[in-house]
């Protein structure tokens, strides 16, 4: 997803080689409500990088209206970082991101440090790779939102269940190409609230208490 556009790009990698990341800023995300509504973040012109549309992120919030204050956050395959900023906005208590582009994280704690925010952590570091080991801290709220066509959203999904990184009362947000079935996860946990775009298909998942 463009910034403000419904336009698909002609790659969807989110996470881009250095090779393909220029030093300049290329856009921006801009954050839709809370304490820093309104601010504008730049995003480096990385190829496939994909911010979530404001469209997404409105129907994402308002899911989770009464969920952020408070929550604990990960961010697996960071990028714009948009999904963090917006939840650290809203009151969530903590944001960690998870980005592999040395320079793409560079910019986040850019992004952070001009909001003054000190609750939020940048990890530059390969997201699989990161989940890949026994978890530290178990997070009230996981963004999933992975490369296309890159086949890691089952793997993710799995190593952060194999690995403990969902709190008991945890929401897991997906968000993936529109074609695509959703991942299996673990019996009990159900889908909340599902949308498309012409594009994504996202979704909000919860382990059912009934």
């Amino acid at each position: 997803m463009s910034h403000n556009s419904r336009k698909p790009r002609p790659k969807t990698n989110k996470v881009a080689r250095p090779g393909n990341l220029k030093q300049s800023s290329a856009g921006e995300v801009r954050i839709i409500g809370g304490n820093f509504r309104g601010r504008k973040l730049p995003v480096l012109n990385a190829e496939g990088l994909r911010p979530t549309s404001d469209r997404v992120k409105e129907t994402l919030f308002n899911w989770l209206q009464f969920e952020i204050a408070g929550a604990s956050c990960l961010d697996v395959f960071a990028g714009s970082g948009a999904l963090s900023f917006e939840a650290i906005s809203r009151g969530a208590k903590q944001a960690t991101l998870l980005e592999l582009n040395k320079q793409n994280a560079k910019q986040l704690q850019q992004n952070l440090k001009a909001l003054a925010v000190s609750n939020a952590v940048v990890e530059q570091i390969d997201s699989l790779q990161w989940l890949n080991k026994p978890c530290e801290q178990a997070y009230d709220l996981v963004f999933l939102d992975p490369p296309f066509h890159k086949e890691l959203m089952q793997t993710a999904v799995d190593l952060l269940f194999e690995n403990g990184y969902l709190s008991d009362q945890a929401w897991l947000y997906l968000e993936q190409e529109k074609q695509l079935d959703w991942p299996i996860l673990p019996e009990g946990w159900v889908n909340y609230r599902e949308k498309n775009t012409s594009q994504v298909k996202f979704g909000l998942f919860k382990k059912d208490v009934k």
